[in-house]
């Protein structure tokens, strides 16, 4: 492992991952984030689950500093990239997906659950629930910002503050515009057709004999608190909690509240 600023960076096969390091307890937690995040340690949810223990937040491969071969363009893809570096990176730990970085856990999860403590799921897309004219995720890559801003958080104005969207007049320099777009492309390359899931993975989910607790926002328009409740019927003994006065982001508007949940989650696991 090669020291980089504020990250490490892992060679995992053909892929190098920047991987943020928070905390030094024995006990280890992997964050995997979402599609619209800038990824880092700078998050008072991240701060609180470092006490204690040790977070590690990978950027996919795609985001952030993490390089993408050319032939990666299913999540299934980035699911193994990690359970390759899970083999050596002291497992069983606990995962924690959330939105996109869910989809990648529950597929992480699916095919090799001994390498996993426990699996929280936050506001995780990746399952089809609906019927073929059900539209259960709405599609973030036709939204203006303004519409995006409105589905994905409960709080209207902080999400203008804070979601990082490619879009003029949001106060991003050009380097970091250009990341959000390039992070975007990548999204759509690996969720574009069938849209921001996998038509088998919901059945696989009853594979699961792990702790699970599926986490959502109960202001979520991106995917509904109806969504979250059928991926978590679908995963035996999975527990489900709603958090309010939060969207697709409970971690980021209500980061006591996540916390506490998930911490209550994970003293048990």
């Amino acid at each position: 492992m090669q020291a980089t600023a504020g990250a490490i960076r892992v060679d995992v096969g053909e892929v190098s991952l920047e991987v943020f390091e928070l905390g030094g307890g024995a006990e280890r937690l992997v964050f995997l984030h979402d599609l619209d995040y800038l990824n880092g340690l700078d998050y008072p949810f991240l701060q609180a689950l470092a006490q204690g223990r040790t977070v590690l937040a990978p950027s996919h491969p795609g985001f952030g500093a993490s390089s993408l071969p050319d032939d990666f363009d299913t999540v299934e893809d980035i699911a193994l990239v990690y359970l390759d570096w899970l083999k050596r990176a002291q497992a069983p730990l606990h995962l924690v997906g959330a939105g996109f970085g869910g989809w990648i856990a529950a597929e992480m999860a699916v095919r090799c659950a001994h390498l996993i403590r426990s699996l929280t799921l936050v506001d995780a897309l990746g399952i089809k629930v609906g019927d073929r004219g059900t539209v259960d995720i709405q599609d973030l890559f036709v939204l203006g910002a303004s519409e995006l801003v409105q589905i994905c958080w409960h709080d209207r104005q902080r999400g203008e503050r804070e979601m990082p969207l490619p879009a003029p007049g949001t106060g991003f320099d050009e380097d970091t515009l250009t990341l959000l777009l390039s992070q975007r492309r990548t999204a759509a390359l690996m969720g574009w057709n069938p849209f921001m899931h996998n038509p088998k993975l919901r059945k696989r989910l009853q594979r699961l004999d792990l702790p699970t607790l599926v986490v959502w926002g109960a202001a979520d328009r991106l995917v509904t608190p109806e969504y979250g409740h059928a991926y978590a019927q679908a995963i035996p003994g999975a527990q489900f909690v709603i958090v309010d006065a939060a969207g697709h982001y409970p971690y980021l508007e209500q980061p006591d509240e996540f916390t506490a949940t998930l911490e209550a989650f994970l003293s048990q696991a």
